[in-house]
């Protein structure tokens, strides 16, 4: 199987012979380092397949949030969930926009943002002028980040601020932003600071009170680090979080096509979330070789509904990790122990979901080889309290591990394969299901449904990087095996588990410096998600594909430097057809093809003034999420992306 990889990557890069050799033999890319393991490294020489995007890749696309960079800018599917754009859903290596979020470990410099209930990421909360690096590690990262990680982990880096610098935008759709960031960088002590604001009128029109489907965000971070003493380093870091948003419904198949933007004489969803988190860390040198880490962080956060159906839920999270690393020349390893407590209160009742687990995580290089392994060992206890009620617990223990190789051919190859076994365990809404609704068929009244079984995935990937001197390319194949994988059943409203099911694809990145000031990406992947058996549903399932879950992924650019000051850049996300949510029997119409074609360009007028453009969806593709109903037409639709936008922004530095 290597062999006919290496042989593939060769005949690909065959295809490319103007970009062999530079004139003066030396490479136009930077090195790419990833850290998903907690060793810097090379990603060409790292045992399992990653996806990085720089500072660089991020200022030249002309996005405004982190949410619209993954969902234009990488293999990663990412969409509004039910119509909300903070907590968008995402859906990676074929696990579905429906659940793919709880299928994906998402931090931001080690502070992990998965929530204990089904409500997807806060990505909204992430000032994308704080992101420096961000890291997609995919099949792996289940024995550094435990429950959840079975799809992979995306692991967002920021660093210290070096000056001030002064952004602001505006645009259509009455899009109005800014950011304003300072820092001090010295050899001892670091000290950053960031403000965020961002603010939209909507892109419908307005519903019955008046309103469009607008929203704000404000966010402001501090972090700051120390060296009191050689050896020791002390950081700390808070941040803050206000997001009010209104968002529309679901539109009928008819009523989409006619108009996305209409109303359809519903009020708009109105949602409020306040997040507040702190954390504090400290390392510690032993030895030249050895060192130890701490950290404790705690989140607290509110989501609150306002309106008809109004209702709040209040979270609090903490976490805590005790760690021992070992850096030498050629043995590298981690062990540590990491503790999460979660709990929701509602209105009247409390649900905690607890984690404590140990692992190892240790990496051997023998010259042109590299060797890794890993296992984890984790204990999930439940808890649910109804306010002079019930009381229900119950636990579960759970293993993960991980074994890889990387072995260099030749200066320009290398080849890599990874094992890797994951768990997830189900979010305390599983237990749940809805025993009343409404005359709209929302769930008014839940009852108690069963602890559902955990889902295990076991994934196989292999995969090829080869770089020359203008031309980074990187293949891999994976193929995953499923048991209990984890979804609500649309036909007899219960969470349940797929008895057994598959996935498998192909991934293709390459990045080509076709002249001096030309240069093209491609972002491709193609697969399938498949239910091999489940009967305990309302029909059979077995043979079906997974909804949500798109075969192609393609995302290609080029960026034309038009002038030292000046850098175009031309980028089309395209996505396949995929069943609609939902529909587990793939009968009801399919999900139409998603694409967006954006346009961004920026200019320095000087060494420290930048000015920039960009329009997104230019030729006003209607994109939209299919959602299989059961008491409505067939399929319902909730846009996503139909407007052509555009924005017009400057940055000062100092």
């Amino acid at each position: 199987m290597n062999i006919r990889l290496s042989a593939a990557a060769a005949a690909i890069c065959a295809a490319f012979p103007a970009a062999s050799v530079l004139a003066d033999g030396e490479h136009v890319f930077a090195p790419v380092i990833v850290s998903a393991t907690r060793i810097d490294m090379p990603d060409v020489d790292a045992t399992y397949a990653s996806e990085v995007y720089t500072r660089k890749d991020i200022e030249r696309s002309g996005a405004t949030t982190l949410v619209d960079y993954l969902a234009r800018q990488t293999s990663i599917q990412v969409a509004p969930s039910y119509g909300n754009r903070f907590t968008p859903s995402i859906n990676m290596r074929g696990y579905g926009l429906t659940d793919g979020h709880q299928n994906v470990v998402i931090s931001v410099d080690g502070r992990r943002l998965n929530n204990i209930d089904m409500v997807p990421q806060l990505l909204g909360s992430i000032a994308l002028a704080d992101i420096d690096r961000i890291e997609i590690t995919k099949g792996s990262g289940s024995v550094l980040y435990g429950d959840g990680a079975t799809a992979g982990s995306i692991q967002i880096y920021t660093k210290p601020r070096d000056g001030v610098s002064v952004e602001a935008f505006g645009g259509s759709q009455g899009s109005l932003g800014g950011t304003v960031a300072a820092g001090v960088v010295r050899d001892r002590f670091t000290l950053s600071a960031t403000v965020d604001h961002g603010q939209t009128d909507g892109f419908s029109d307005r519903d019955p009170s008046g309103h469009r489907d607008e929203s704000k965000s404000d966010t402001w971070r501090v972090a700051a680090s120390a060296k009191p003493a050689d050896g020791l380093e002390l950081t700390a870091d808070a941040g803050q979080t206000r997001i009010d948003t209104r968002y529309p419904g679901a539109l009928s198949v008819a009523q989409f096509r006619a108009d996305p933007a209409q109303n359809d004489g519903r009020l708009y969803t109105h949602q409020r979330f306040d997040s507040d988190y702190w954390n504090v860390g400290a390392d510690y040198r032993l030895a030249d070789a050895w060192k130890l880490s701490a950290r404790h962080g705690t989140e607290d956060k509110t989501s609150k509904f306002l309106g008809t159906w109004a209702s709040q839920a209040d979270y609090t999270y903490n976490s805590d990790e005790l760690a021992l690393q070992y850096l030498g020349e050629r043995l590298s390893a981690t062990a540590g122990v990491q503790g999460f407590d979660g709990v929701r209160k509602g209105e009247d009742n409390k649900t905690w979901k607890r984690n404590l687990g140990a692992f190892v995580q240790a990496q051997y290089a023998i010259d042109a080889l590299t060797l890794s392994a890993g296992a984890r060992r984790e204990r999930v206890e439940y808890e649910y309290r109804a306010d002079g009620g019930a009381r229900l617990k119950d636990d579960a223990r759970l293993t993960a591990w991980d074994v890889g190789f990387n072995y260099r051919l030749d200066p320009a190859l290398s080849v890599f394969g990874n094992y890797n076994d994951a768990f997830q365990a189900p979010d305390i809404d599983r237990f749940f299901t809805c025993s009343a609704f409404d005359a709209n068929f929302s769930c008014v009244r839940t009852g108690f449904n069963a602890f559902i079984q955990p889902a295990h995935a076991k994934t196989v990937t292999l995969g090829v990087n080869h770089v020359l001197p203008r031309n980074r390319l990187k293949v891999s194949v994976f193929h995953a095996r499923l048991k209990d994988e984890i979804y609500f059943d649309p036909y007899t409203f219960n969470n349940t588990n797929l008895d057994r099911s598959h996935k498998y694809g192909v991934e293709v990145q390459d990045a080509w410096q076709i002249t001096s000031v030309l240069a093209a990406s491609l972002n491709y992947a193609w697969t399938r998600a498949m239910i091999d058996r489940e009967n305990d549903g309302g029909t059979s399932l077995n043979g079906k594909e997974l909804p949500t879950a798109p075969r192609h992924n393609l995302v290609a650019g080029l960026a034309w430097k038009v002038s030292d000051a000046g850098t175009f850049n031309l980028s089309h996300t395209w996505r396949s057809r995929a069943w609609a949510e939902g529909d587990f029997d793939n009968n009801a119409p399919r999900q139409r093809e998603y694409h967006s074609t954006d346009l961004a360009y920026r200019h320095k007028l000087t060494k420290d003034v930048e000015v920039y453009g960009a329009v997104s969806n230019l030729f006003e593709h209607q994109n939209g999420v299919w959602v299989e109903s059961q008491y409505r037409p067939p399929v319902v639709i909730y846009p996503v992306d139909f407007a052509r936008t555009w924005k017009l922004g400057a940055r000062v530095s100092f």
